[in-house]
């Protein structure tokens, strides 16, 4: 099925912020995107373990507030909060480190329901060499995948790797990084150093130089 790269990114509204959590300088960016489905959709989409593994990953372990979740070949973490139809928390806890996601839907329309993403974690070398483009790229890949899956329901989950060397997965990698380089300049940061972090993102996911031919 063909994407039609710039429609979704053109769906998403990206910013970027600088909280303190647990006492020490934290960064975290927030996606957002609407959907044509209703809230009580979007919801068991995101929530429903038969359901996450047609657009993001398979799921494993207690998917119920305290319970301990498994994404596979991911992250894990515990599920700190859940409100139905309106939004969970829980640890995002990869490769030694933790991280912090919240995800919140609502109301947009009569025929839409909007899906809002925060995820946050603590200022390290890490951030300072990729950005926000490190995780809101990744993110926005599932948010594309959630879009096609509430589209085309019973269709298969594209292939990501294979998207990701694609040339339409390439566009929109380079499309989300750019968009991500402008969320952290308007958050302040500098354009320069924002621009080169968001071409070692674009090289990190397609495996090929972001440098002009």
């Amino acid at each position: 099925m063909p994407i039609n790269i710039q429609t979704h990114l053109n769906a998403v509204n990206r910013s970027v912020s600088s909280p303190e959590r647990n006492g020490q300088s934290a960064r975290a960016i927030t996606l957002s995107r609407t959907y044509p489905t209703t809230l009580e959709d979007l919801w068991d989409a995101v929530t429903n373990g038969d359901r996450i593994p047609r657009w993001f990953l398979p799921v494993s372990g207690d998917l119920n507030p305290g319970g301990r979740y498994q994404l596979e070949g991911n992250a894990g973490g515990v599920i700190t909060a859940c409100e139905r139809l309106s939004h969970f928390a829980l640890t995002w806890e990869f490769a030694g480190d933790v991280s912090w996601v919240k995800v919140s839907v609502s109301d947009d329309a009569d025929t839409q329901a909007r899906l809002t993403l925060t995820h946050t974690a603590l200022l390290s070398e890490h951030w300072d060499e990729y950005g926000p483009g490190a995780t809101g790229v990744g993110w926005e890949m599932g948010l594309m995948g959630l879009a096609i899956h509430i589209a085309q329901p019973d269709e298969p989950m594209p292939d990501e790797a294979a998207f990701a060397t694609s040339t339409e997965g390439r566009a929109f990698i380079a499309g989300s990084s750019e968009g991500w380089a402008q969320a952290a300049v308007a958050a302040g940061e500098e354009p320069g150093a924002a621009r080169e972090a968001a071409m070692r993102t674009t090289v990190f996911y397609t495996g090929e130089s972001a440098e002009p031919a």
